[in-house]
C-alpha cells in the first residue's frame, strides 16, 4: 500500500537536517494521532534504564505496534516529536540516531527536544507522532 503522506523539501533550506522540513496529506485522509510512546514493556516497566539508545529502540517497537493497531505503518507518519530528558546534546543525538535509522527512507519531519523530566520512573525518551492513512 502506498502512503498518502507527501514529504516536502525546499532547495531554499539547508539539506543538513536528516528529515524533510514539511509533509502534507490529502483531504479525506484519516489522521492517526499517536500518544507519546514510552519505553515500557508489555508489563508497564521502563526498559533500558539509563540507556537512551535502548529506550529509543523500545519506543520504536511500541510505535510500530500502535501504528499497526491503527492500520498504519512507519511510511504513514507525517510528523514526529522526540523528547529526551537530558541537557546533553549527545543524549539527544543518540536517541535521534535510533529513531532516524528506524524510519528508513521515510525521513519524516521531526522535532528533537531536550526536557527536564518525563512521566515514568527512569524514563529518558518519549516520542509522539501523527500519521495519515486512507481506508
Amino acid at each position: 500500500m502506498t502512503s498518502v503522506v507527501q514529504l516536502i523539501r525546499s532547495g531554499a533550506l539547508s539539506d543538513v537536517a536528516e528529515y524533510a522540513y514539511a509533509a502534507s496529506v490529502p483531504a479525506g485522509s484519516r489522521l492517526v494521532f499517536l500518544a507519546g510512546a514510552c519505553p515500557l514493556d508489555a508489563d508497564g516497566r521502563t526498559v533500558a534504564v539509563g540507556d537512551v539508545r535502548g529506550q529509543a529502540a523500545q519506543y520504536v517497537e511500541n510505535l510500530r505496534t500502535a501504528l499497526d493497531a491503527a492500520g498504519a505503518g512507519i511510511a504513514d507518519l507525517a510528523q514526529t516529536r522526540v523528547l529526551v530528558a537530558s541537557t546533553r546534546q549527545a543524549d539527544l543525538a543518540a536517541a535521534w540516531e535510533v529513531v532516524r535509522e528506524s524510519m528508513g527512507d521515510h525521513d519524516v519531519p521531526s522535532t528533537l527536544v531536550g526536557v527536564t523530566v518525563l512521566g515514568h520512573d527512569d524514563q529518558l525518551v518519549e516520542i509522539e507522532g501523527i500519521a495519515a492513512v486512507t481506508d
